[in-house]
């Protein structure tokens, strides 16, 4: 484990009565009953769920000693519906900061033996506390969510707490940071604060999200719906695309936090960490040279290309379940941290989708925000055809996918493993997007369309005229793609800067991002660009 830059003293253990002063005991005291929560048999209930209590989970998420826990002291104010007869110090939310991996790292955690979690004037003031000095210090905030919502009680004080909180996350967007768990119930409003941040993680079977629930849907709808069948971890992850990790449990959760992390700057102004390796830079794998098969029509798995380029095979893909035909995720290259971009022709080919633009724009806009260098391996057929897209606004979606790799100015590095058809040419990074590097297998082919559909429209009155349509046409597909449908053309045109062997993949990629460490580029000054939303 990292040596902490913060740590704890220990705890005082010496507590005879006569050496104690009265106002220290008193002290002592309150911490206990404040750790405590809303008790022991709530804490009981707790576990009984399979969740761990707040101040666990941040045990767990952190370095070893390194909590320094705010505001263990502070109360609601309600007097109202007699909660001026239940008060518990924290009031329902455990916030301070500690580290990961030895950097510095602001956190709250939701306690549900407290009113539920329920969020109050208070607990939001907590929370927009730790996010305020998150911003001020430049390092992340992870929230460990476990919420009934607002505290009803409190009435609009409670849900003016929420709009504080999503202030603050608007305000920290870009700037640091930003990751929630979710461990429990997140309803109503309360989903909109983990919305805008920059991942989500939700535990399978104890954790939710929607903004209206099963009896509202009922009534409204008539809909019988259970928690999970509404909003937990496997509808956000495979079908809303509103999380980014569906995890077995609360230890595998935290685990992946500390990990997802360890890619990422402390701040915008700042580089993620270089991490040693012994997988050495220069190396080439001859299993790349047979991946891609001969035939341009079947499948192949681009996470085995990613993998065997990377260091020491290590890929932590983000949304993995959610529209599978293109890949996201974070590597190393010799150390440097690196944003990964890719087609997946094992599903629908690696078209283009909706689904897939939307999931591929953010990601590449938080490597940007966040100056982490962008890898794009590209195998694409062009974008998805039909009514269904088209009526859902492909034109739009598509659209989110090509302004990200316009904007981004960090280093953008492409290599187009096999296709590279039409408008999904230009979109995947290419060289007059502000591509940086752009690199070509010889298996590339890079035209308007596939040979079969250009042949189909280029020699339409020569085909339908021919004694033998199936020869003539074979014929003029092959002569197209010997012409066409190579990496040559472009290459000629230096919109290929290299045609490179598969095996070289990892030393030209390791090679280039050295290149770039020092890229210096810009967009016209603006308040900020409209992107298509």
């Amino acid at each position: 484990m990292a040596t902490s830059l913060i740590s704890t003293p220990p705890a005082t253990t010496d507590t005879t009565p006569d050496k104690v002063h009265p106002l220290v005991r008193r002290l002592r005291e309150m911490r206990a009953e404040a750790r405590l929560g809303g008790g022991e048999k709530r804490i009981e209930q707790q576990h009984a769920k399979g969740k761990l209590t707040a101040r666990e989970r941040l045990d767990l998420l952190l370095d070893e000693n390194s909590f320094q826990e705010l505001d263990m002291f502070v109360t609601h104010r309600t007097e109202a519906f007699g909660l001026d007869k239940q008060k518990y110090l924290g009031d329902g939310v455990v916030t301070g900061y500690g580290a990961i991996n030895g950097r510095l790292v602001y956190v709250y955690s939701q306690d549900f033996t407290v009113f539920g979690g329920s969020l109050s004037e208070a607990h939001a003031e907590k929370i927009v506390k730790i996010m305020d000095l998150a911003l001020k210090n430049g390092a992340p905030v992870v929230g460990l969510n476990d919420s009934g919502g607002a505290r009803i009680q409190e009435g609009v004080v409670s849900l003016g707490g929420y709009a504080d909180i999503f202030l603050r996350n608007t305000l920290a967007s870009g700037v640091v940071p930003q990751i929630s768990a979710i461990m429990g119930p997140c309803a109503g409003g309360a989903v909109y604060s983990p919305a805008i941040t920059d991942f989500i993680l939700m535990v399978k079977n104890t954790s939710y999200m929607f903004v209206t629930g099963p009896e509202v849907v009922k009534t409204v709808t008539h809909e019988e719906l259970t928690f999970d069948e509404l909003g937990g971890a496997l509808v956000h992850n495979t079908v809303s695309g509103v999380a980014h990790f569906a995890v077995e449990n609360e230890a595998e959760c935290l685990g992946t936090i500390r990990r997802l992390l360890s890619y990422m700057p402390q701040n915008n102004l700042g580089e993620a960490p270089r991490v040693p390796t012994t997988d050495d830079p220069l190396r080439m794998d001859e299993r790349l040279d047979s991946i891609v098969p001969d035939n341009p029509n079947k499948p192949y798995d681009m996470n085995e290309i990613i993998r065997l380029v990377v260091d020491d095979g290590e890929f932590l893909e983000v949304q993995p379940h959610y529209a599978p035909n293109i890949i996201i995720g974070f590597a190393r290259l010799n150390g440097r941290s690196v944003g990964i971009v890719a087609q997946q022709p094992a599903h629908l080919a690696g078209v283009l989708d909706i689904a897939s633009s939307i999931k591929g724009a953010r990601f590449v806009r938080f490597c940007d925000c966040f100056n982490i260098p962008i890898i794009t391996f590209e195998d694409v057929p062009g974008f998805l055809p039909g009514l269904a897209q088209e009526h859902g606004g492909i034109i739009k979606h598509g659209a989110k996918l090509l302004y990200a790799y316009c904007e981004a100015t960090v280093p953008k590095i492409t290599v187009i493993t096999r296709k590279a058809y039409g408008g999904a040419y230009d979109v995947m990074n290419s060289k007059h997007v502000r591509g940086d590097m752009n690199f070509a297998w010889p298996t590339a082919e890079i035209a308007v369309m596939g040979p079969e559909g250009a042949v189909n429209i280029i020699f339409r009155k020569e085909i339908a005229e021919a004694q033998d349509v199936e020869v003539t046409r074979a014929r003029l597909v092959q002569e197209y793609r010997e012409k066409f449908a190579n990496p040559y053309v472009a290459a000629q045109r230096g919109y290929i800067d290299d045609v490179i062997e598969p095996r070289e993949t990892r030393p030209k990629l390791i090679s280039a991002l050295e290149m770039l460490a020092n890229k210096r580029d810009s967009n016209p000054p603006k308040k900020h660009g409209n992107i298509p939303l």
